[in-house]
């Protein structure tokens, strides 16, 4: 039985410039996926994103929100306002990574304890 699709199987699928890989660094930051997830519902001006994601300084949710702009999976609307408004929004790129980024919450639900149990006993093992 196979669970990992024939494509994945090539053995250069993780080279630095392969496709694999570039999903791989989209996900692997932190805030990338936070904001991502945070958007799901719908768009959200960067004070609203702050206050839901929480712990996210303002400085690292615009370069957070630039990245997923530069890479297709966050558009952001400017609106014609005094002052002006700004609200960003998951593009359709974007939301097909929500129902990844769900099942990594759902794996780590189900064995965060295991991975922190692991840790304590590495500690013990090593502290």
């Amino acid at each position: 039985m196979r669970d990992v699709p024939e494509r994945l199987e090539d053995p250069g699928v993780f080279l630095a410039d392969c496709r694999a890989r570039l999903a791989f660094d989209l996900i692997g930051n932190t805030w990338n996926a936070v904001v991502v997830w945070a958007l799901r519902a719908g768009p959200r001006r960067p004070g609203e994103l702050r206050e839901e994601i929480g712990g996210i300084s303002a400085k690292v949710l615009t370069e957070t929100l630039r990245r997923l702009e530069y890479n297709g999976l966050v558009s952001r609307r400017v609106y014609a306002e005094a002052p002006p408004r700004v609200e960003y929004g998951l593009t359709d790129l974007g939301h097909t990574l929500v129902p990844l980024i769900g099942a990594f919450g759902e794996w780590a639900f189900d064995h965060g304890d295991e991975v922190l149990d692991a840790q304590d006993r590495a500690e013990g093992l090593t502290g």
